[in-house]
């Protein structure tokens, strides 16, 4: 069996850390999947889906390294912005963070370690995007 969905985002702001996890154990629910996995993947070059703990502290680290060790917000710097663009530390935070995840489930929930939620990075936002959430198994 596979079931399919998406998430719509427009965030308010150009860089945000959304979890989604509630959004995705309801898919799961709704497929009525009990053994299987579930892929969540982000539609856009300038986005990321990962796994890893609900605490603000931690979001603002993640801000914080992006900016200051992967891929700086710094236009001048990076030869894709010659296009036009200025979002080349979107794609670049992109490429480091990844930008799908799958989560196992078992007996109809998502089989997570402590801690462990699935999370919208937005990188270059306040633009409609979306998410995919394929669940499959039986």
């Amino acid at each position: 069996m596979v079931h399919t969905n998406y998430l719509w985002f427009t965030t308010k702001n150009r860089q945000e850390i959304i979890d989604i996890t509630d959004e995705v154990a309801a898919e799961v629910k709704k497929s009525g999947v009990k053994e299987g996995m579930v892929l969540v993947s982000a539609m856009h070059i300038s986005a990321s889906v990962f796994v890893n703990d609900h605490e603000s502290g931690l979001w603002q680290d993640i801000l914080k390294w992006l900016e200051e060790t992967i891929a700086p917000w710094a236009p001048e710097r990076y030869r894709h912005n010659e296009t036009g663009e200025d979002n080349a530390a979107a794609h670049l935070r992109s490429l480091t963070v990844g930008h799908e995840v799958i989560v196992p489930i078992t007996k109809g929930v998502l089989d997570f370690g402590p801690w462990q939620r699935v999370f919208y990075g937005e990188w270059d936002g306040q633009r409609k995007k979306r998410v995919i959430i394929k669940v499959m198994g039986e």
